[in-house]
């Protein structure tokens, strides 16, 4: 298979490059605050259904936190196996676990990582704007604590679904169509950008129907639009700067727009 040298280095984890084990933990471990969180904010709403829960409540928040962080854990996994044969990666924890300077890495991947965190920020002021009546919830303390956007939205997700999701389906890609040569091609790398997206959008329509009581047209095409548009720009950041862009600017988009939503 004509691989690119440094592809198969990297692969093996030859010198310079962390063994798979080593990036897999740190990447789950950069994304368990974020499953810790999420599972926290659940508590009120599940304490106050507690009757209706077909288990005890520890037994369901144990549950769900366990359930989390394996699909954290299957994410990081593909990412970590498949990421570098497609001349994908995580340049700055890398750098980090070989004991190598952060800041060469860290500086490349820091301003497109702002201007995509303020690109976010923008856009998701937009969509405040004009976000359905429905989605809009009627009490403000019901909303979605900040700590658990900053965490899950901002970096558990771009390891759920950059660093997993869209590295497998431009190694799917990459596979059928190149029969796994060389690089991915520009035409492959747009397409696991654009779908990684849709699917991140298509993530978010259980909380929009938790939220609304119902799936209207309205809805559903301000869910996917909103969510696609800054899924586009992630998948963007992954792919030309590596992960760590993407969560940058997430975190940046929820921290930047909070104040004004």
């Amino acid at each position: 298979m004509a691989v690119d040298n440094a592809v198969l280095a990297e692969s093996a984890g030859a010198p310079g490059q962390p063994a798979k084990w080593r990036l897999g933990g740190a990447l789950w471990l950069l994304g368990m605050p974020g499953v810790v969180a999420v599972v926290w904010a659940l508590l009120p709403p599940l304490k106050a259904n507690e009757a209706l829960l077909p288990l005890p409540l520890w037994a369901v928040v144990l549950l769900s936190g366990l359930q989390t962080a394996v699909l954290l854990a299957l994410a990081v996994a593909v990412g970590v196996w498949l990421a570098p044969r497609v001349g994908l990666r995580a340049p700055v924890v890398s750098s980090w676990l070989v004991g190598q300077p952060i800041g060469p890495a860290l500086r490349v991947q820091s301003l497109p990582g702002i201007v995509g965190g303020v690109v976010g920020a923008a856009w998701l002021w937009v969509l405040s704007q004009v976000a359905p009546a429905a989605l809009q919830p009627s009490d403000p303390a019901s909303a979605m604590p900040l700590v658990v956007k900053l965490l899950y939205g901002g970096i558990t997700e771009e390891l759920l679904v950059r660093w997993g999701v869209m590295t497998l389906l431009l190694w799917l890609g990459w596979r059928m169509v190149q029969r796994g040569q060389g690089q991915p091609g520009k035409g492959l790398v747009a397409g696991a950008v654009l779908l990684s997206a849709l699917l991140f959008a298509l993530g978010h329509l259980p909380a929009a129907q938790a939220l609304a009581g119902a799936l209207t047209v309205p809805i559903v095409v301000f869910v996917l639009v909103g969510n696609t548009a800054f899924g586009l720009v992630a998948g963007w950041l992954y792919a030309r700067h590596g992960v760590e862009a993407a969560i940058l600017a997430h975190v940046l988009a929820h921290l930047l727009s909070s104040p004004l939503l």
